[in-house]
């Protein structure tokens, strides 16, 4: 059996009942630049790049499925921090981590701080507008 080749991560989707909202967190957090994308009929897209990094694509949530936003929904009353280093997320790496630790806390960002044992790694985990949830990591 063959392994594929070259094989290198080409995107990400995410799919939102707001993907305008979403697209202006990415874009405002994280510095994603918005680009062309294909104008599909059935629904509407944003597609986003972080360049030479990803690139994120924002798919229009079917209104009929009825499937909930995601385990920590925006219109959940509490988000419980206790079993983020287990959930999906998405986690990235920034070269400037305290000072855009603080950033997220002065949009009124609700951040969860935890080290790895070894003090080696801090985390930071932080929620989307949609209620999903993002590890930030610092190698120290």
């Amino acid at each position: 059996m063959a392994v594929a080749k070259g094989a290198c991560l080409n995107h990400i989707t995410r799919e939102s009942s707001d993907i305008r909202r979403l697209a202006n967190f990415y874009k405002e957090i994280f510095g994603f630049e918005e680009i062309e994308s294909p104008n599909f009929v059935e629904f509407k897209t944003i597609w986003l790049n972080l360049p030479q990094t990803l690139a994120l694509h924002l798919v229009e949530r079917n209104p009929i499925t009825k499937l909930p936003e995601g385990p920590y929904s925006a219109t959940s009353p509490t988000i419980d921090p206790s079993n983020l280093p287990r959930g999906h997320h998405i986690c990235f790496s920034v070269s400037n981590f305290d000072s855009f630790l603080e950033s997220l806390k002065a949009k009124g960002i609700e951040t969860f701080q935890r080290s790895l044992p070894n003090g080696k790694v801090k985390q930071v985990f932080f929620f989307d507008p949609d209620g999903k949830f993002f590890k930030l990591v610092c190698v120290i």
